[in-house]
């Protein structure tokens, strides 16, 4: 699947702009074919778009001069972080800059009886939560990926803990940006509420480098549970595990994580990662409290789940089971990648009012055997969003056309539901032809936002809204 070019190149201000930043970087900046390509887009099915030179950022002064230098001459910027986006975010259509953030990988502070930490951009989830293990703390987002976290606020990222903790627009009280002009703002403090003025924070939460580059953030921080537990729960149809999922959230069980997993993605997580559950769609789930409430939540549960016939209920409390349960959770990608070697997985997201999620799975899978495609579920089923990798062979043009109509009827009939075309994964340039018949009329709004803060349009140009 190929991308159209979304702006014109400008050859002779880019190699102006590069020019000036390699006298300003030195060997920081790279030009190098195989560098360019990496900080491109590397996931899924979009084309490669690469950047005209990459520039490894390590303060938030140096994205500033990036930015200045590159506003200057009206060429394009383009954040990295940790690669891991899903919807050509990384891509430049255009050309530009590349900036890699990842050597901003500093802990700046720690403020544990404010429940909250700062961080520079490039700091990995994993990272900050080993740094917290003593405290008694934790950040508890997690989209699978060890991404950066200055990428997770710009993507909105969640993952398995939302149903909980909420996604990243719940959990960063401020960040730090470099705006299209070079300049750098602060958008709050760090108190926990604040009602003074345009709520930019959330703005740029999300904003997927279109409007400002986020250099460091401010994190609300949680408590380590007491006790935890996991559980597996299989069922005899998607319709059944949903049902129990709706009646479990319904019901007010507080439950941390509950992800869905249909009898194809069980059977692949199986052979990866050495599992023997029966290959039935299944879901798996953690509970956090005090040793009383978790095995109140997980009996809770268990009753649910043996109405909708669910099989057996196994728990575990022990660490290392639970961890070795979400990893295989987390190995999803590459356990489905082994049930077609040699395919392309394209992986894409939508995320429905949870009373329509049976709906939506059902009718989906139905074009999936329609289509005739191989195309594993999992979904953070307790959101209402769900995910697909479908196994390619991109050579084969029949098979590409079979997976653009599932991507289409599947981000069509979630508007429908009165959902979304991503949950998680973000618009980027691969969900762009969706958010006309989503939003409407605040498209234009979103333009008008665009236009005002970069009216040059340098800011990872050609992703979510077209100008």
């Amino acid at each position: 699947m190929t991308v159209a070019q979304t702006q014109q190149r400008n050859e002779e201000a880019i190699a102006t702009a590069v020019a000036i930043l390699k006298q300003r970087f030195g060997e920081r900046l790279s030009q190098s074919a195989s560098v360019r390509e990496q900080h491109a887009h590397t996931t899924t099915w979009l084309a490669n778009q690469p950047a005209d030179a990459v520039v490894f950022a390590q303060t938030t002064d140096d994205v500033a001069d990036v930015v200045r230098i590159c506003a200057e001459h009206k060429v394009p910027v383009i954040a990295f972080g940790a690669g891991s986006s899903l919807e050509g975010h990384l891509n430049a259509p255009a050309g530009g800059v590349s900036i890699d953030l990842s050597q901003m990988n500093a802990i700046l502070a720690t403020h544990p009886e404010d429940l909250d930490c700062v961080v520079e951009a490039g700091v990995t989830r994993k990272q900050l939560n080993s740094h917290l293990r003593d405290t008694g703390l934790f950040f508890p987002i997690d989209p699978g990926a060890d991404a950066s976290l200055g990428g997770m606020a710009a993507t909105r990222a969640s993952g398995t803990n939302a149903v909980r903790y909420g996604t990243m627009k719940d959990n960063v009280i401020n960040v730090t940006a470099v705006m299209p002009d070079g300049n750098v703002i602060k958008t709050a403090q760090r108190a926990k509420k604040t009602a003074a003025g345009y709520d930019l924070t959330r703005l740029l939460v999300g904003s997927e480098g279109t409007l400002g580059i986020i250099t460091e953030l401010t994190l609300r921080l949680q408590g380590i549970p007491e006790a935890i537990s996991a559980a597996v729960c299989g069922f005899p149809s998607v319709k059944a595990a949903c049902d129990t999922v709706i009646a479990t959230i319904q019901y007010g069980i507080p439950v941390a994580r509950i992800e869905l997993l249909d009898a194809m993605q069980i059977k692949a997580c199986n052979a990866y990662s050495k599992f023997s559950y029966d290959e039935v769609p299944t879901l798996f789930l953690e509970f956090h409290g005090s040793p009383a409430s978790v095995a109140e939540q997980a009996e809770s549960f268990g009753e649910i789940a043996a109405e909708f016939g669910g099989g057996s209920f196994d728990w575990t409390s022990r660490e290392e089971e639970r961890n070795r349960l979400w990893q295989a959770r987390h190995d999803a990608y590459w356990a489905v990648l082994a049930l077609r070697p040699g395919a392309t997985a394209f992986a894409t997201d939508v995320c429905v009012p949870i009373s329509r999620l049976a709906d939506c799975v059902t009718e989906t899978q139905a074009d999936i055997e329609e289509l005739g495609l191989v195309a594993p579920l999992v979904g953070h089923a307790g959101d209402g969003n769900f995910h697909l990798s479908v196994l390619l062979d991109m050579n084969d043009p029949a098979e590409v056309s079979a997976a653009e109509k599932l991507s289409a009827r599947l981000a069509e009939r979630a508007i429908a539901m009165d959902g979304t075309c991503t949950g998680e994964h973000g618009i980027g340039q691969g969900k762009i032809g969706y958010l006309e018949s989503e939003l409407g009329s605040a498209l234009d709004v979103m333009r008008a936002v665009k236009r005002a803060i970069d009216p040059d349009n340098i800011m990872n140009p050609g992703k979510i809204v077209r100008l």
